[in-house]
C-alpha cells in the first residue's frame, strides 16, 4: 500500500509513533478448488420468500468471482433471476433438477435434498 493512499485511511487521524502501519481489511485470497473436488448442495428453499421457492446451491468453494461466474451460467441455463453471495446461488424457482444436471455436466459432484 502506497503511503498516498488517503482513502485507505479515513479513520486515522493523527499518530505519534514513528512505526505505525496502518491496517486494512484486505481479505486474503481464497483458493480455487477444482470442480471435481466440490461437493455442491441443492436444496429447495421457500423461508422468508413470500411463499416463493428457489433452488439454494450451497458449499461452494472458491472465489467471489467464480462463484458469480457460476451463478450467471446457471441464471442464463434456467432462463430465470437468481442472485450469488455468501458462497450460496440462489436460482428462483424449483430447478433441482435441471441444476443438478448441468453441474454434473460441469464437473461438480452434487447432492440434492
Amino acid at each position: 500500500m502506497s503511503n498516498n493512499d488517503w482513502k485507505k485511511r479515513l479513520n486515522i487521524v493523527y499518530s505519534t509513533n514513528p512505526d505505525f502501519q496502518y491496517q486494512t481489511e484486505e481479505e486474503p485470497e481464497v483458493e480455487s478448488v477444482p470442480p471435481s473436488r466440490q461437493n455442491l448442495r441443492i436444496t429447495l428453499d421457500k423461508r422468508n420468500r413470500g411463499g416463493k421457492q428457489v433452488t439454494l446451491i450451497a458449499d461452494f468453494k472458491g472465489s467471489e468471482q467464480e462463484l458469480k461466474d457460476l451463478c450467471r451460467f446457471l441464471k442464463s441455463k434456467c432462463g430465470v433471476g437468481g442472485a450469488a453471495k455468501d458462497g450460496e446461488i440462489l436460482i428462483q424457482g424449483d430447478f433441482r433438477n435441471k441444476v443438478a444436471d448441468i453441474l454434473k455436466e460441469k464437473g461438480y459432484r452434487v447432492r440434492v435434498i
